[in-house]
């Protein structure tokens, strides 16, 4: 994923860069832009050097972006589909009083919020590592 930005700030080895909002971006699950008024803004490592002004090429490593995609969606829909298996399979018998449907679906909803805990966590943490961060690839202009 290439996006076109001019560099706002730089700080260290990374520079903040507006890019132009896109109707993309209100689903765009990478996690690695701040929407404003004005456009997106994002976190991009450095590597071309820009300064601040000059226009660039931001790019999102297909990894990142398909790795983020999995976890927001594919670990929530599966933690549903075990809970909900778990529930039915292994505690219905210990809840006679209570139908073993509901004893899948509390465990299915219960797993989907946890997974949605861990998803938190997980992305909390992988925002700080370089290597899912977006990277200055290109200076277009000065």
């Amino acid at each position: 994923m290439e996006e076109i930005g001019i560099v706002k700030s730089i700080d260290g080895p990374f520079a903040k860069v507006a890019v132009q909002k896109k109707s993309i971006c209100e689903q765009c699950t990478a996690g690695t832009c701040y929407l404003t008024d004005e456009g997106a803004e994002l976190d991009a490592l450095n590597e071309a050097k820009a300064q601040v002004g000059q226009r660039v090429k931001v790019v999102i490593r297909p990894y990142t972006y398909l790795k983020g995609s999995l976890l927001v969606y594919g670990v929530p829909t599966l933690a549903l589909v075990v809970g909900a298996v778990v529930g039915k399979e292994f505690f219905a018998d210990s809840f006679k009083s209570i139908d073993s449907d509901l004893v899948s679906a509390i465990f299915a909803f219960g797993a989907f919020a946890l997974s949605f805990i861990i998803v938190k966590i997980w992305s909390s943490r992988a925002e700080k590592k370089i290597q899912y961060k977006p990277v200055i690839e290109e200076i277009l202009t000065d």
